[in-house]
């Protein structure tokens, strides 16, 4: 399986937050990383979106196929987004769009065991496999790029 994390671009300071919208530089952050991922993916890809505005605008960069799932949502857990993401059983690449500072805890989970609070930058992209060596599931870090880098 692979998951990819996909942090939502810079967005607007404003309220109510589930509205919120990127900024000039957020969109340009987006499609950034949107033509780094369409490079390097394998089709099809599930996109899982939080309902929130500008993770939307900033999954709408790469795709409009995508479904929105309060599962990975402002208020989501690392655990949640593994199940509904499918971790690590799901087959092909699952992309999910979220926030912080649920993303990081979900890295975190995945390379130490533990949710930690790692920093996953605005518009940042981080990507796992997962498969079976001697036996045993290991977790692999692909890549972790974010938008300056793409």
């Amino acid at each position: 399986m692979e998951l990819i994390l996909w942090r939502h671009a810079e967005a607007e300071d404003s309220s109510p937050d589930a509205a919120r919208k990127l900024t000039a530089k957020g969109e340009q952050q987006a499609r950034k990383i949107a033509a780094w991922l369409t490079a390097r993916i394998k089709q099809p890809i599930r996109m899982l979106v939080s309902p929130a505005t500008r993770t939307h605008q900033t999954a709408t960069a790469l795709s409009t196929q995508f479904e929105t799932s309060i599962e990975v949502g402002t208020r989501a857990s690392a655990e949640r987004i593994l199940r509904a993401a499918g971790w690590p059983d799901a087959k092909g690449t699952v992309l999910v769009v979220g926030h912080q500072p649920t993303l990081g805890q979900v890295a975190a989970t995945l390379l130490t065991g533990q949710a930690n609070d790692w920093d996953v930058e605005k518009g940042a992209v981080w990507w796992f496999s997962t498969s079976v060596e001697w036996g045993d599931p290991v977790t692999v870090l692909r890549a972790m790029i974010a938008p300056k880098d793409a």
